[in-house]
């Protein structure tokens, strides 16, 4: 699976390319699914924005086997254009079950290098089956204070999209209440969370800003926009500060187990060493 848009640079795509070809060859691991995240992903990249390619991989079964825990990530050097490194499928696996938002991000990301959509059609369906979604808002409750706080000290836009993106997202959820891993991306989570009429428009009026300004520019951004964003956060917490429900007994062994099940599989999957 594939799906580059037009507006990425060729020859930085290729460069990322050659760089996930190495870190299978050089590390003997497979890449399960390599995406972008940061801005680009997300909806809302400057001209100047780098690329942040993640990746999951998984090793041969006996590297899984052995006294010696590997490190469960792999990086390549970083510099202005390139941020990239991955997770060994493990570590996705348990911080999944843990409730971590990561996993299922990168598993929607709309840009994909590579990837095969069966393995992520079964990650998605048991982030669906394990996803704790109290967890889930206290994540995008975090990630949008830290980075709201950070817009106020420096009134940097790309801060400010930090905080709206994780709001858009607490609303989304309370819309789709039925659904497990929200959207990566701010317009398709603008497009599924009923967002008011002035909210909207000021929300693509910052895209545009963003679009055509430099990474780190500054703005004003309109108080519909930051009473918004005050307003979903207050929501959230208020929810978190409500007694959590009980769960039902033997859910996070459940849990587990799918989990485990299906890291096996994926461990299955790759050709083991000759001899």
């Amino acid at each position: 699976m594939r799906s580059i848009p037009d507006s990425m640079d060729p020859d930085v795509v290729r460069a990322v390319d050659a760089r996930l070809d190495r870190v299978e060859h050089e590390y003997d691991v497979r890449v399960l699914w390599a995406i972008e995240s940061g801005s680009r992903a997300w909806g809302f990249p400057s001209p100047d924005s780098d690329y942040d390619c993640r990746f999951l991989y998984v090793r041969r079964a006996h590297d899984y086997l052995g006294l010696r825990a590997r490190r469960d990530v792999i990086e390549t050097p970083l510099d202005k254009i390139f941020d990239v490194n991955g997770w060994d499928v493990r570590k996705a696996l348990g911080l999944m079950v843990k409730g971590n938002a990561t996993v299922g991000e990168w598993l929607r990301s709309p840009i994909v290098y590579r990837g095969d959509a069966a393995v992520r059609d079964e990650l998605l369906a048991l982030a669906g089956d394990v996803t704790d979604r109290r967890a889930l808002t206290n994540h995008y409750l975090h990630v949008g204070r830290n980075s709201l706080g950070l817009y106020a000290s420096t009134k940097v836009a790309k801060k400010f999209l930090y905080a709206l993106r994780p709001a858009v997202t607490l609303r989304w959820m309370r819309v789709q209440e039925g659904a497990a891993t929200p959207p990566m991306d701010l317009p398709t989570l603008v497009a599924g969370c009923a967002l008011p009429a002035d909210v909207r428009a000021a929300v693509e009026e910052l895209v545009r800003h963003k679009s055509a300004s430099r990474e780190m520019g500054s703005i004003a951004v309109p108080d519909v926009l930051l009473d918004f964003v005050e307003a979903e956060l207050a929501r959230a917490e208020a929810t978190l500060a409500e007694p959590r429900p009980p769960r039902a007994g033997g859910a996070r062994d459940r849990a587990w187990s799918l989990a485990d099940d299906l890291f096996r599989r994926l461990v299955g999957g790759v050709p083991q060493p000759v001899g």
